[in-house]
């Protein structure tokens, strides 16, 4: 058998020695264009600082990569692009070429363009124009975008340069040097909030007449050479006689217009067009090298190549040819022996994207950890989510840790390890984002901090890295206190439903629906959440009771309704039962079932996820691309593998797509897999044998995964595949994948059972805690210890208290105190609401308007009611009829979340409750273009006013202006307490 497996494996290599060296022929840049992608076609280099793209769309969701395949009007050519990120920022430096009268409106010099005269491939692009009949060509180098026009109409030929496209614009210049040269700056504020781009353009032909308009109106003086502004738009004419042929090689910096003319110099020189684009393609057929694989299915290459090429876009380079770069405290540095560079998409990439760099790209994965530890040194912050020098803040966690920690145990280990670790606990030991309530309280309470449940968890799994990191240089205590640390997850898993759950005023949150996509989670619901423990797979089931209970709960997971509840999230795509593939918090899970008894059904579901979701179309990926990860998953997918633990040496096993393929590693040894049998119906594995480096002998697998020993030094792994499932690898838990803290275990934080805060009459409130421990507690607001009360039975108050809680055991292990505070309704009112809170924005139910319970602009901890549609309206019955002096009721402004004051509030009062009478009406709450988030208190003095009840009645804005992102969508009224005196 292993000498006709050596023969394929010999035609293999041989084949591909004269026959697959052209990979940029199986790349399609317009995969992920359409649908939710947000990719670009246009022309880059791997990592390049430059992405020389058409820009079709200028706002809105699916248009934060500037370009989308449904679209067929093109306002210009930029030079900076995100490739599937769900937020928007970039498109500067825009170019428009044209016949005829200028303008600086968009509308007017943008043209029609129609996809079969649109063409692309790794470092290029070409389209028509055809409102003009101009073709057009881009290609790039690192930081210089090449641009090609061909005016096919003789005459009255222009370029349009648009300092103003997109994004707000803080300042911008330029100024024309002479007659082929022009220079300028953009910064600008979007998600970065302070992009610097400096540019140096070259013509190939003299400029002939030239304009400059400030705010979109043309300055008249025919020598004006320079301006600035907010609003800066130019043009160039060139003489009719020229060539048809146009030439613009344009040049950026993040530093100076010295250095985007230092760049342009040191990579263009004298080169031609074909040149630029020949050597960008060289380029790319060498990073695409890494890996090779073998296919009679053409999509299945483009779909692999494509994605190959999508985790090569980015990082981006950030520095210019002589080193030089804008920091993260706007100074400019020299980078000395490393690359510096932008756009960490963290919470994405650390899953896939940089697990997969780590095995082919060490030497960038090295650089990225200088740029790392760079930030940190001028901003005392690790990124989290960096773009262009600036922290946007933008999802959670942090996760250049894992990257880091991953990297290191993968080899990646030239760097200062003190100062790593010193920047992972600055970042750890903060306390902002929920980690002063995670350190205080073992998990992040709700009605602290919103996202609680992912941000605790994830939280958890970067502790769970610094641990690994901090044993392995040598920081014992370090160690240690992380290691206890990434066990806090288990203070929000709730055994009994086997489901990852907020926390609120000591109880769990309810009511409670895992499909509900709510403020708790981060992009997600508590079904795709409730796998999140890679670091202590093994004791989630030993807490669970058994291997049995985990499998259990991924086949409940596939097999649940796709229907999620609660608010609307455009991220949730990919659907398998309540698995979402189109967002990132699923993408270790399937690879869960290794740890069953069963791992043929983690082959069977990724084997569905890469054929079902990965199509070689616009529409071909799920969700966003994420700056790689999305194809990073399935890179590592298709080879039979994925990192579900990223930081330690495990890969998990999958489902390999492909009957050969080749890994290249820069220590110069390969990975050869060979999938025997591999096909459409062929893709379980029946076994599974390894030959670790060049001398070593075929040892059958037992196991479900490799270590990256396995893989460092080279080897043959081979896969028998088959059409029926396999039980092919040993049942007993040692053949496991080990993901267990070794720690002991820790003392889980008590459950106050008590509802709701607001109370009328009395409340009895009973406490869960953990075997083997005592309880003890006080109503008093002090931290119990052993010398407080022993809780025995259920309690029950009449009084507004607050009620503290520890679980201690014989060896005085104790957990974190658990804290509820619960208060009695002061009056005896009864509130009528006459429409329907939006479920996920409860407030804290029927009595939440009048609980004493104040929310904060923090709305996202749950304290404000929320109401969509429907107007707000409400009867208050005060119980008998009083005089009544004063009526006051909050409302919460964030406009950016949709949330905006009513346009009016309306006060009446009545004697029956049938018949009221209006005695205020405030028509000026506040305007919808004022962003600040603000809370709003609307009332009035009454004088010689009595009544039984009273009405409150607010008018919903409405649907969103055209401005707006939401632009249609339906405004919410947020309110809360309501006074009455």
């Amino acid at each position: 058998m292993f000498k006709s497996f050596l023969i394929v494996v010999l035609l293999f290599v041989q084949s591909y020695l004269f026959a697959q060296n052209n990979f940029i022929q199986f790349v399609n840049p317009f995969i992920g264009t359409g649908g939710h992608g947000h990719t670009y076609p246009g022309a880059t280099l791997p990592h390049g600082m430059v992405q020389l793209s058409p820009d079709t769309r200028l706002q809105g969701w699916d248009g934060c990569s500037g370009y989308h395949y449904s679209d067929s009007f093109i306002y210009g050519f930029s030079h900076t692009h995100l490739s599937g990120t769900g937020c928007s920022d970039f498109g500067d430096i825009l170019l428009m070429p044209g016949n005829g009268v200028v303008s600086p409106n968009n509308a007017y010099y943008g043209s029609l363009f129609s996809h079969e005269d649109e063409n692309a491939g790794p470092g290029y692009y070409k389209v028509k124009l055809l409102d003009d009949d101009i073709d057009v060509e881009l290609t790039a180098t690192e930081r210089v975008g090449v641009h090609h026009y061909k005016f096919n109409n003789a005459g009255k030929k222009y370029v349009i340069l648009d300092l103003k496209h997109r994004d707000e614009v803080i300042e911008s210049s330029i100024k024309i040097e002479d007659s082929v040269t022009v220079s300028g700056i953009r910064r600008s504020k979007a998600w970065a909030e302070n992009q610097y781009v400096y540019f140096v353009m070259k013509f190939s032909q003299p400029i002939r007449l030239s304009g400059i308009w400030q705010n979109d109106f043309v300055v008249k003086n025919v020598s004006l050479k320079e301006a600035s502004g907010k609003n800066i738009k130019s043009f160039f004419r060139f003489s009719d006689s020229a060539p048809k042929d146009l030439y613009i090689s344009v040049a950026i910096s993040p530093v100076s217009v010295e250095g985007a003319r230092n760049n342009l110099n040191k990579e263009i020189g004298n080169k031609k067009f074909n040149d630029i684009k020949n050597e960008a393609e060289d380029k790319w057929n060498h990073e695409l090298s890494k890996i090779e694989v073998q296919s009679n299915d053409t999509n299945k290459l483009k779909i692999f190549y494509t994605a190959l090429y999508h985790t090569a876009i980015v990082p981006n380079i950030n520095m210019d040819v002589d080193g030089r770069y804008r920091g993260r405290d706007n100074v400019i540095h020299q980078a000395n022996g490393f690359t510096y560079y932008s756009v960490f998409s963290l919470w994405d990439t650390y899953r896939a994207a940089h697990p997969l760099y780590a095995i082919i790209d060490k030497k960038r994965t090295l650089d990225y950890i200088k740029t790392f530890l760079a930030q940190y040194q001028q901003a005392q912050r690790l990124p989290v989510w960096e773009l262009a020098s600036c922290e946007t803040d933008c999802m959670i966690g942090y996760h250049s840790i894992p990257v880091i920690v991953d990297a290191y145990f993968k080899g990646v280990k030239e760097f200062d390890k003190e100062l790593a670790l010193e920047a992972m606990l600055a970042s750890a030991n903060a306390k902002d984002f929920g980690l002063a309530s995670y350190q205080s309280n073992g998990a992040i309470l709700s009605n602290d901090e919103s996202e609680s449940v992912s941000k605790t968890l994830e939280y958890a799994y970067d502790d769970y890295c610094i641990a690994l990191f901090a044993n392995a240089i040598g920081h014992k205590d370090v160690y240690h206190q992380f290691l206890k640390r990434s066990l806090y997850y288990q203070n929000i898993l709730d055994t009994a439903t086997g489901f990852m759950r907020p926390r609120k005023n000591g109880d769990w949150l309810t009511p409670f629906d895992p499909r509900e996509v709510n403020n708790h989670f981060t992009e997600a619901n508590s079904w795709q959440y409730s796998f999140y423990f890679p670091q202590d797979v093994n004791g989630y089931i030993k807490l669970m009771g058994g291997r049995q209970k985990l499998e259990n709960k991924l086949d409940g997971l596939f097999n649940e309704s796709i229907v999620t509840t609660g608010r609307t999230q455009s991220d949730i795509t990919g659907l398998i039962g309540q698995y979402a593939h189109g967002n990132e918090p699923s993408h270790h899970i399937a690879y869960l079932y290794n740890y069953t008894d069963h791992p043929y059904k983690a082959q069977f579901f990724v084997n569905r996820i890469m054929n079902e979701f990965y199509k070689n179309t616009p529409e071909g990926l799920i969700g966003n691309e994420d700056c790689g990860q999305m194809s990073a998953w399935y890179i590592l997918s298709s080879l039979g593998f994925y990192s579900v633990t990223p930081g330690t040496d495990k890969y998990l096993i999958g489902s390999p797509q492909f009957s050969n393929a080749t890994i290249h590693l820069e220590n110069g040894n390969n990975i050869l897999i060979n999938a025997m049998d591999a096909g459409t119906d062929h893709f379980y594995i029946q076994s599974a044998f390894l030959k670790n480096g060049k001398k070593g002998s075929f040892k059958k697998r037992s196991k479900p995964f490799w270590s990256f020993s396995d893989l460092q030094n080279g080897g043959i792994i081979q896969y028998n595949m088959g059409k029926n499932p396999a039980n092919n690898f040993k049942e007993s838990i040692k053949d496991k994948p080990i993901a267990e803290l070794q720690y002991p275990s820790l003392m889980l934080n008590p459950i106050i059972h008590g509802a709701g805060v607001a109370f009328r009459g009395s409340k009895t409130i009973s406490i869960s805690y953990p075997k083997h421990s005592k309880l003890y507690y006080t109503l008093d607001g002090s931290n119990p210890t052993v010398n407080s009360k022993i809780y025995k039975r259920p309690l029950t108050v009449d009084t507004s208290v607050i009620i503290k809680a520890i679980a201690i055991d014989k060896m005085r292990n104790q957990s974190f105190v658990t804290s509820a505070t619960y208060k009695k309704i002061k009056n005896d009112w009864d509130l009528h609401l006459r429409s329907n809170f939006l479920k996920q924005y409860d407030g804290g139910g029927d009595d939440a308007l009048i609980d004493g319970v104040i929310g904060s602009t923090n709305w996202r901890t749950g304290e404000w009611q929320g109401y969509q549609v429907d107007n707000f309206d409400v009867v208050i019955d005060l119980r008998k009829f009083q005089a009544v002096s004063k009526i006051a009721i909050r409302f919460l402004q964030d406009v950016k979340s949709w949330i905006v004051a009513p346009q009016s509030v309306i006060f009446e009062l009545s004697n029956d409750g049938v018949d009221f009478k209006e005695v205020f009406r405030s028509n000026d709450i506040a305007s919808i273009e004022s962003l600040k988030t603000q809370i709003l208190t609307v009332g009035t003095q009454l004088k010689n006013q009595s009544a039984r009840y009273i009405r409150i009645k607010a008018e919903q804005y409405g649907k969103l202006p055209v401005w707006h992102s939401g632009v249609g969508g339906d405004s919410i009224i947020f309110v809360d307490e309501i006074e009455v005196q």
